[in-house]
């Protein structure tokens, strides 16, 4: 009861990495509210294989559902699955990855439970409210923090009076760490069939297929990134060489991936990865709200733009003016000569 319970997602038998960094978030909300954290899991063949996964980041708790069909996913099992659940349970807050699979349940999950979802958080916190048309207080809701009207403003949602309180978060915004306190790390493996209805299972995958990524820019140590004004695609050929010098991986801002100068899954923002690199080297970059929430936790920013007043450049540890046609092929330069 009134519990945190955080959404495993499950490929194969592999936990999604949002789902480790939102178990670490969800264990000090848990630790905040003095309530217990608990996990849950389904799949096929998961029995066994996820739990040394999930436990050590603070689960007091942990419901894997392993059984036929549950994998890969499908909508309706899954669906039956944590709205069962929760209707046992009745924890206060649910977390879910903002993926493809996020995406799908979690809605489905919050209308069934009147509930409420609040999708793509960039921060979650623990406060009081005061309802100034009923006049009445609230403690320890959960605030549900995310950019509002195309990133201008930051928007905190919360939700009184109905449970779970939930929201869904992209990778990389939380940060993934074991739990170094004491959990009970108690596992129960829930008979499905308890929870699903034989009816869900009508929609059966004939084929999966899971591309494997491009690149790691989302663990990169150093992000070389740019922006629309770096001219054009040919402009990104220099930060790929920058990048190769550095041993980089290359990001983009929204309005150069929508220029059509680097390919979309480079993008970096609110509508893309969020990364936390050692060292980000924006180029041609602006600094909208939108990108800048993809990328202001890195330990070092420089910015390379011609304009002084750039918005980036208020968030920036070092500041190059000049234009990038000019900067970067001297910085490639350079560095060359001093790697070998």
């Amino acid at each position: 009861m009134d519990n945190v319970f955080v959404y495993c997602e499950i490929e194969g038998t592999l936990v999604a990495e949002v789902s480790q960094e939102l178990l670490t978030k969800g264990r000090k909300l848990a630790d905040e509210l003095g309530v217990e954290l608990h996990a849950v899991a389904a799949g096929t063949g998961i029995r066994g294989q996820v739990e040394s996964q999930i436990l050590p980041y603070g689960v007091d708790k942990l419901f894997v559902f392993d059984g036929k069909g549950l994998f890969p996913y499908t909508s309706a099992p899954h669906t039956d699955i944590l709205v069962n659940l929760f209707r046992e349970e009745k924890p206060q807050i649910c977390l879910m990855g903002a993926t493809v699979i996020g995406r799908d349940l979690g809605p489905r999950v919050s209308s069934s439970l009147t509930s409420g979802l609040t999708a793509d958080c960039t921060q979650l916190e623990i406060g009081p409210y005061d309802d100034v048309k009923t006049g009445k207080h609230y403690d320890n809701l959960l605030y549900q923090i995310r950019p509002a009207f195309g990133g201008n403003i930051v928007a905190t949602i919360v939700n009184p009076d109905h449970r779970p309180q939930m929201a869904t978060v992209r990778s990389g915004v939380m940060q993934k760490a074991l739990y170094g306190g004491k959990a009970r790390e108690e596992v129960v493996y829930p008979d499905v069939n308890a929870y699903v209805s034989a009816e869900s299972y009508v929609v059966e995958v004939l084929d999966h297929h899971v591309e494997a990524a491009k690149h790691n820019l989302k663990g990169a140590a150093i992000v070389v990134a740019g922006g629309y004004g770096m001219g054009s695609r040919e402009g990104f050929d220099m930060l790929f060489d920058l990048a190769k010098v550095l041993h980089a991986e290359v990001g983009a801002s929204r309005a150069a991936v929508d220029a059509g100068f680097c390919d979309a899954d480079r993008q970096i923002g609110q509508t893309g990865i969020t990364v936390h690199p050692k060292v980000y080297l924006a180029c041609g970059i602006s600094g909208q709200i939108q990108h800048i929430a993809g990328m202001q936790d890195s330990g070092i920013i420089i910015s390379v733009n011609s304009d002084p007043d750039a918005p980036i450049n208020k968030i920036a540890d070092y500041v190059i003016v000049g234009t990038v046609e000019e900067v970067v092929p001297k910085l490639i330069k350079y560095y060359k000569q001093n790697t070998k």
